[in-house]
Order: structure tokens, then C-alpha cells, then sequence
């Protein structure tokens, strides 16, 4: 990063903090350099705990003495208020400061990583873990508006590129240096590493990051929709996480009603509302609502796929918690070589085909996971029964991410594609946080499966083609509804995504907004 070589480099504009004007920096200066920098540590912060908790899990469940609805909890927890309020965070930065609420996301996350750390039991895990999501929603959209505002009209796409491509680095590494904690110093590690990450990232955001608002921005927040959402899915993921060991008990069927009336209720505030944080105006787009619906299918199946595979790896294969890590490294690594191509190719052939059989092709690899078992922790055993299974994977979501991706932009107005994005991202993350509550149940896991490999090996032999039948069923549905859009040359080119480095694992990757384009949230 910035060395002594700097000072030789033009000054830019400052503001009263010392930092460049916003839209004024260039992304060869230092303080580009810094800028990159602390967005990139910033949205990898969230990005890493939301895939790397994967392979910590059993251990967890060891150590804390807990079943597996709590570590169903674990994982959930942080996806649900990530979910509910990351379009709301977006629109707290427009109003009071993209940088000021950047900051705040930082040490929030900072600080409910070390209660994460520290935790004593699973109840103190699970609501640490809910408030990390608290931090990831203002963090995560943050980051993407500062690079988005900071920079030079005709920086800006490099730069957006350059955080997409290094923070896709920082996801093909997470699951590695997560096994690996786990494994040395023990899975507090994997939340406590975010505390030397927060002390650089804080003190650069403040020194070299100008602040920025959205002088269009006014009015009150649409807090009202955002807590009905966080109240509709948590009431939804507690019927479906508890009903294995509740049955058709009271509790469950009650939680589940409340949980559908309440998602009913935000639909109805939302459509009064009149600039809403979710606009239901977006949905008259046919093609708009069909990519929704199949992001809903394969961020679903992804969800359940990825927690149960971290876990079969170890218990049933015999991994470490490293092996496993490394196991399921080139899905991501095939992703970060070849998406921007795949982009490419979608964007001459149309999206309808790669959206079609790039679900399909993932939904091989699901079933491909059906081979793992005892003996797949050898050598000649990662070969045959691992490896195809995650190439095989990360081949379809090579070749369906990116164009899904692109047709969400080119499925709306250029002035809505920041909106568009951020629907897209918070429904994939909505998916996976049902899929991980739902599959234990429909599959028969009992509370102490993962501690039994038999058991657990059977389970997973029936979750897996349900997995996989998502795919399918998101294959289907863009095979009927999918069309290239008719457009202009200039308007295909304006919904080009600026993040061609696409690590989708959890979540499709955030698009900026246009100049012209007003964050919702705010009324």
C-alpha cells in the first residue's frame, strides 16, 4: 500500500478531515489506494464470517455442549438481521454520512465478534451473532457506496472492479484460514481475527475515506418495514428449526402463522408506504420477478448445501476442520478465475441459456456430494468422491452467477439497478437463511445428527437431492420466463455490472447505484 513514494504524487482536493473531496480521488493516488483498502477489509469482515462459520460449526457444537437447532441458530442468526436490514443500512448512509455509518458498521461488527469470542454458551452466541448481522448491514452496503462516491467519474468502474476482485480473493481464502483457526488456536479465533482487522480499517476509513451524503435524502425511515421482515423471517426460521424436536407443537404452529401474517403485513405496509424500503413497483417487471424467484432456488439450495457439506466432510468423512475448508476451496477458486468471462459470454448469448444450465450443471454437483463418506478424507479418496463434486459446482456457478447478476441490472430502469441489486442480495440471503432452517427438518435430523455419523450420513443422503431439485426448479423457471431484454446498445452497456469478479456463494454481489438513483429506505 502507500509508501514513502507518494509524496511524489499530485495532492488532491481535501475536505476539513484531511481526506480527498469525495468524487475527486483517482485510484492510482494514495489516498485511492487507502480508499481500496479499508472498503476491501471492511465488506471481507462480513463476507468471511458468513462463509467461514461453516466449517467451525461442529466444533462449536462440541465445545459449547450444544444440539443442532443452536447451531442451526448460529449460522442463522446473522443472516436474519443481515437480511431484514441491509437495504435500510444503505439508506442510513445516503442521509447521515456514508463514511460516519461505514465506521459505525466496523466497530459494531468488531464488537459483536468479540462477544462471539468470548461467548460462554450457545445463547450468548446466537444473539452475538444477531448483532454482528446488525454490523454487516451497515458495513456491507457502506462499503460499496464509498468506493462508489469517493472516486472520479472516470475511476469509479476500475475502482468498484479492483474491490470486487480483491474482496472475491478474500472469500476463496476464508474457508481455508477458518479451517485453520479452528483447527490451532480453536474457533473463538474465527470471530476475534475481526478485531485486528477493525483497528486498521477504522483509523484509514477516518484518515483518508471523505464523507458523503445523498443530498436527496430526507424524511423518515422505513424502520416500520424493515422490522417486519426481521420479524417475519425470525418467526418463520423458529417454527422450522424447532419443529424437529417440538413437533406440531403450539409454539411452532403459532410462531409459523405469526410468522406468514406478519410477512403479509410488511407486504401491505410496503405498498401504502410511499417510498418504501422494498417498492413494490419494481415487481411489475416480469423478468425482474422471475430472476427473484430463481435467485430465491439456488441461494436456497447453496444455504443448505454449504451447511451440510462442512459438516458431513468432518463428522462422516473424517476432515479436520482445515481439510474441509480446503475441500470446498475450488468452487470459489473456479468462480474468482472465470466469472468476469462468464459475464461476458452472457452478455452476447443472452442470459436465458447460462441461467438455465448453469443451475443445472450445480445441481450435478450436489448429487456428486452423495459419494462422499467414510474414506473420502484420503488422498485417492479427495480425487474421486470430493473434488468432482465441488469442480463440478463451481462450474454452474461460473456460468449462472454473473449473467444472473446482469439480467437483474438489465430487468429495470438504469436509475433503479442500485435498488435491483441490493432486492437481489437481500432475497438470495432470505434463502439461505429458510434453506438452513427447513433442510434439517424435511430431511429427519434429529437434534444430536451431527454427532452421529451414520445418521448424519443418512440425513444428508436425502437433503442433497432436495438441494438439487431447486436447481432444477430455478432451471425450469428461467428456461420459461427468461428473455434477453430489448434494448439499445447504450442501455446494454449502462446495465453492465461493475463487479465482474463474482464469489457468490452466500449472496449475488451488490451493484452501486446510479448518480441519478436515490437508495429506499428513506420516506
Amino acid at each position: 500500500m502507500p509508501d514513502a513514494a507518494d509524496a511524489a504524487e499530485p495532492a488532491e482536493p481535501a475536505d476539513a478531515a484531511g481526506a480527498a473531496d469525495p468524487g475527486a480521488v483517482r485510484v492510482a493516488s494514495a489516498a485511492g489506494r487507502w480508499i481500496v483498502l479499508t472498503t476491501v477489509l471492511g465488506s471481507s469482515m462480513a463476507m468471511l464470517d458468513s462463509t467461514v462459520i461453516n466449517v467451525a460449526l461442529p466444533r462449536i457444537g462440541k465445545d459449547l455442549g450444544t444440539d443442532l437447532a443452536a447451531l442451526q441458530w448460529t449460522v442463522n442468526a446473522y443472516m436474519l438481521t443481515l437480511a431484514g436490514l441491509i437495504l435500510l443500512g444503505g439508506a442510513l448512509g445516503d442521509r447521515y454520512g456514508r463514511r460516519r455509518v461505514f465506521v459505525v458498521g466496523v466497530v459494531w461488527f468488531a464488537a459483536a465478534s468479540v462477544l462471539c469470542g468470548l461467548a460462554p454458551n450457545a445463547v450468548v452466541l446466537i444473539a452475538a451473532r444477531a448483532l454482528q448481522g446488525i454490523g454487516g448491514a451497515l458495513l456491507t452496503p457502506g462499503s460499496l457506496a464509498l468506493i462508489q462516491a469517493s472516486f472520479h467519474p472516470d475511476d469509479r468502474a476500475r475502482a468498484v472492479g479492483l474491490w470486487s476482485g480483491l474482496g472475491g480473493v478474500g472469500a476463496a481464502v476464508g474457508p481455508f484460514v477458518g479451517g485453520y483457526l479452528v483447527d490451532g488456536p480453536g474457533w473463538r479465533w474465527v470471530f476475534l481475527l475481526n478485531v485486528p482487522l477493525a483497528a486498521v480499517c477504522v483509523p484509514v476509513a477516518l484518515r483518508h475515506v471523505p464523507e458523503s451524503r445523498d443530498p436527496r435524502a430526507h424524511g423518515r425511515f422505513d424502520v416500520l418495514g424493515a422490522v417486519l421482515a426481521a420479524l417475519a423471517l425470525a418467526l418463520v426460521t423458529y417454527a422450522l428449526i424447532e419443529a424437529p424436536a417440538q413437533g406440531a407443537s403450539g409454539a411452532v404452529i403459532g410462531t409459523a402463522v405469526g410468522g406468514v401474517l406478519l410477512g403479509a403485513l410488511f407486504v401491505r405496509v410496503e405498498r401504502t408506504r410511499a417510498e418504501p424500503m422494498l417498492p413494490p413497483s419494481v415487481f411489475a417487471s416480469r423478468q425482474f420477478t422471475a430472476v427473484n424467484v430463481i435467485t430465491l432456488c439456488v441461494y436456497a439450495a447453496l444455504g443448505g448445501y454449504f451447511f451440510l457439506s462442512a459438516i458431513q466432510l468432518q463428522v462422516v468423512a473424517g476432515y479436520s476442520a482445515l481439510g474441509a475448508g480446503t475441500a470446498l476451496l475450488p468452487t470459489t477458486v473456479l468462480m474468482l478465475l472465470f466469472s468476469a468471462s462468464s459475464g461476458e459470454l452472457g452478455q452476447r448469448i443472452g442470459p436465458r441459456i447460462p441461467l438455465t444450465a448453469g443451475p443445472l450443471v450445480a445441481a450435478a454437483g450436489m448429487l456428486l456430494m452423495l459419494r462422499v463418506g467414510p474414506g473420502s478424507n484420503s488422498v485417492s479418496g479427495y480425487l474421486t468422491d470430493v473434488l468432482p463434486a465441488v469442480a463440478v459446482l463451481g462450474v454452474g456457478l461460473v456460468t449462472l452467477v454473473a449473467p444472473l447478476t446482469a439480467t437483474v441490472l438489465a430487468s429495470v430502469d438504469t436509475a433503479r439497478a442500485g435498488l435491483a441489486s441490493g432486492i437481489n442480495n437481500a432475497a438470495a440471503r432470505a434463502a439461505g437463511l429458510i434453506a438452513v432452517a427447513a433442510l434439517p427438518l424435511l430431511a429427519g435430523m434429529g437434534p444430536e445428527a451431527y454427532r452421529n455419523a451414520d445418521e448424519f450420513a443418512a440425513t444428508f443422503r436425502r437433503a442433497m437431492p432436495m438441494c438439487a431439485g431447486l436447481l432444477v426448479l430455478g432451471a425450469a423457471i428461467a428456461w420459461a420466463t427468461v428473455r434477453k431484454p430489448l434494448v439499445t446498445a447504450d442501455e446494454e452497456e449502462q446495465a453492465r455490472p461493475e463487479c465482474t469478479v463474482h464469489c457468490g456463494i452466500v449472496a449475488p454481489p451488490l451493484e452501486p447505484a446510479h448518480e441519478e438513483e436515490r437508495t429506499p429506505g428513506a420516506s
